[in-house]
């Protein structure tokens, strides 16, 4: 029987936030922004407790919080939250030919549910023009009891998203949009849009970088199963590129899955 004295899982696996995405997620890179005729665009971005371990390689950016780990292992500092996001982008991306977005840094910095604008025209499309947050407990709780989650598979060595470029400016007109859908779903609490939202933002994923969720390096043929999920309920998509978690939309329990705890407030 545990007691308080017991080990706590933060002691473990660390106390700072995971971060989960949903709709409009590659609107936070420049390569897409830049085509984007209609800016800004926008995905959803939610902060999540700590109160179990996320497998690596599977769209919860396990990378950007183990170095947010090393700079900051006592939790986040308080200071301001735009801030910190710049210095972990700076830290992650030093070197790097294909950085990490920024919408990774803002999961993991910024609590609550958050809708990110993107627009190139804004710092060149790397840090969002305006990000609209929400925190109000009863739309987290909402969220928490809607959104389930199922393991599929980590990302395989060796796998790149980027290999296929589609940089169709209609398509990613659309990915921006699905975000903003997906945020005005969650703040109206209608599980409905917020699936359809998911569904269209897998769409473009497809259209957009077919590697997502076809590649020579998958194992798993991830279509399949996506597309069963989004049958049988609002909606579905998956945590990242090439698997991962998939999330689904739903109101009703969903066999094997589990749910999330929102950080509300900042840690």
């Amino acid at each position: 029987m545990g007691t308080e004295e017991s080990l706590r899982i933060t002691e473990i696996i660390g106390k700072l936030p995971y971060r989960i995405a949903l709709a409009g997620g590659w609107i936070d890179q420049p390569f897409a922004s830049e085509h984007n005729p209609s800016p800004p665009g926008s995905m959803v971005v939610v902060c999540v407790e700590p109160d179990f371990w996320f497998m690596e390689r599977a769209g919860i950016c396990i990378g950007t919080r183990k170095i947010a780990l090393e700079l900051w292992k006592d939790g986040l500092p308080d200071r301001d939250p735009e801030e910190l996001v710049h210095e972990l982008y700076a830290t992650e991306n030093e070197g790097r030919d294909e950085p990490s977005g920024s919408q990774d840094m803002i999961g993991l910095i910024y609590p609550g549910i958050n809708r990110l604008d993107y627009d190139f025209t804004f710092r060149g499309g790397i840090f969002p023009r305006h990000i609209e947050s929400n925190n109000d407990p009863e739309v987290a709780s909402w969220l928490e009891s809607v959104i389930h989650i199922l393991p599929v598979a980590p990302r395989p060595e060796g796998y790149n998203p980027l290999e296929i470029k589609n940089l169709d400016s209609e398509w990613i007109a659309r990915l921006g949009q699905s975000g903003k859908s997906c945020y005005d779903a969650i703040i109206k609490r209608n599980v409905e849009d917020l699936g359809a939202s998911m569904n269209e933002c897998m769409l473009c994923w497809e259209a957009i970088l077919p590697g997502t969720v076809r590649h020579h390096t998958l194992q798993m043929d991830l279509m399949p199963l996506l597309k069963y999920y989004q049958k049988q309920y609002p909606g579905a998509m998956y945590s990242g590129c090439g698997g991962g978690y998939l999330f689904v939309a739903s109101e009703t329990p969903v066999p094997g899955a589990f749910n999330i705890k929102v950080r509300t407030k900042p840690s």
